[in-house]
């Protein structure tokens, strides 16, 4: 865990969040400043800064299962993913998570 790193906070229990979904490795909340109808963050447990230092050999198909497994869960079928990496590309929190926006309003 790093010191100030929200996410990690989150997932440790130290800040107080609704789950959507939960796996041994990813959980899934709701963006705080959403973008679309449905905003949620796919956050591994594990602190990783960015996509570029991911262990996409060994987690990277449970990312996608994951995505695929909330998104049904939830009756969202038309839904796009975003990863932004690095301060250039517009990351504001180091440490990985996925963006998955849809026009689906969640109830």
């Amino acid at each position: 865990m790093e010191n100030n790193c929200i996410f990690c906070k989150i997932a440790n229990g130290e800040i107080k969040s609704d789950f959507l979904y939960e796996n041994d490795n990813f959980f899934v909340i709701k963006d705080l400043h959403p973008k679309a109808n449905t905003h949620l963050l796919l956050i591994p447990k594990k602190h990783v800064e960015n996509l570029n230092d991911f262990d996409a050999v060994n987690y990277g198909a449970e990312l996608i299962s994951t995505i695929q497994d909330v998104t049904k869960k939830l009756g969202i079928e038309s839904y796009k993913t975003h990863i932004n990496t690095g301060k250039d590309a517009g990351q504001e929190v180091f440490h990985l998570h996925v963006h998955i926006l849809s026009n689906v309003k969640l109830t």
